[in-house]
């Protein structure tokens, strides 16, 4: 089975996603004030379950993603924002 964030994203919404999704997000919120970006791998992102809250966190608007061809363990996120702070 493949990972669909269609999916995935309804299990964000229970008791047990939301803390995931608070803990995704503080961890990338971490790595964005020490490095203005991040790569899923150094994220430790590896679980469906997270890479549904950073797509989530993408729909948001909070994240944005470097689009370019690569595995998924080297996509990179930042902020909208032109200063990370």
């Amino acid at each position: 089975m493949s990972y669909d964030y269609k999916l995935e994203r309804p299990k964000l919404f229970t008791e047990d996603g939301v803390k995931r999704l608070m803990k995704v997000r503080d961890k990338v919120k971490s790595l964005l004030k020490t490095a203005g970006a991040f790569r899923l791998a150094e994220a430790g992102i590896f679980e469906w379950e997270d890479m549904a809250c950073i797509e989530y966190l993408v729909e948001l608007g909070e994240l944005i993603e470097f689009r370019r061809d690569c595995w998924g363990q080297f996509r990179v996120f930042t902020t909208p924002q032109i200063q990370n702070r």
